[in-house]
C-alpha cells in the first residue's frame, strides 16, 4: 500500500531541508507517519490482516529509531517535527 504520488510529494516539500531533498530525516519521518495512518486505517477494516501488522510494527520502529537520532542531533528540529505530525 504504498502512498500515492501526490500526496507523497507534498510531504517531501513539506519537511524538506533544500530542493530535492527525499532522503533526510525529517522527510523520512514525515513519510513513515504518512505511510503509518494509512495502514491503521486499513487494520481497522481487516483485523486478521497479521502479515501487513507486522509491517506496521516494523514502520513504526523505524520511525522510533529515526526520531530518537533526531532528538540526539538536534532537538529543536525534533521539537519542531513532532508538533507538526502531531506525535507527541
Amino acid at each position: 500500500m504504498p502512498l500515492a504520488k501526490d500526496k507523497k510529494t507534498e510531504i517531501i516539500k513539506k519537511f524538506e531541508l533544500h530542493d530535492g531533498d527525499v532522503g533526510s530525516t525529517e522527510v523520512q519521518i514525515a513519510l513513515l507517519t504518512s505511510r503509518i495512518e494509512q495502514l491503521v486505517g486499513h487494520l481497522k477494516k481487516n483485523t486478521n490482516d497479521n502479515h501487513s501488522r507486522r509491517g506496521l510494527l516494523m514502520m513504526v520502529g523505524q520511525r522510533k529509531r529515526l526520531l530518537h537520532y533526531l532528538k540526539r542531533t538536534d532537538s529543536k528540529k525534533y521539537g519542531e517535527v513532532t508538533t507538526a505530525l502531531e506525535l507527541r
